[in-house]
């Protein structure tokens, strides 16, 4: 896994294997979020059978699914729920990260500036900056 830390406490990779689960405990982390839809390439691990192995792990686990570049509403209200009642430290996965970076960066519009959040992206390798017009709406809609 090549963890990529985006902010204190969140950290994004890739696929994340059941074999993988046990070493995301060891290196410490408490939650795992999936953002991948089952079933998108073939010999993926399910959900079910990532969710299984976190729980034997003893690490909470979410599944929130995104179509790439489909980050709707409700799968950005759910990650922010997510990290906002999980125990941290959390690794969020999709098929290389962006995905998770991606929810990560629209969950922080409004708590640190789009320049800020696009800097931490960019420092762990995502270029976020088709997204900037969507982190500041969002922003706006934050400050009311």
């Amino acid at each position: 896994m090549a963890l990529k830390p985006l902010a204190p406490g969140i950290s994004v990779t890739g696929q994340v294997t059941p074999s993988a689960v046990a070493a995301a405990r060891a290196a410490g982390f408490r939650t795992i979020i999936n953002n991948r839809p089952d079933r998108e390439e073939p010999g993926q691990p399910t959900s079910a059978e990532l969710e299984a192995e976190a729980k034997e792990a003893g690490i909470e686990y979410h599944h929130i699914p995104v179509v790439p570049g489909q980050y709707g509403d409700a799968q950005i209200a759910a990650f922010c729920d997510a990290i906002a009642g999980c125990d941290k430290p959390v690794l969020a996965f999709c098929k290389s990260g962006m995905r998770a970076a991606s929810l990560w960066a629209l969950s922080q519009a409004g708590k640190l500036t789009t320049g800020e959040i696009l800097r931490q992206a960019a420092a762990c390798g995502y270029d976020l900056t088709p997204l900037a017009p969507r982190i500041e709406e969002r922003a706006r809609i934050a400050r009311g």
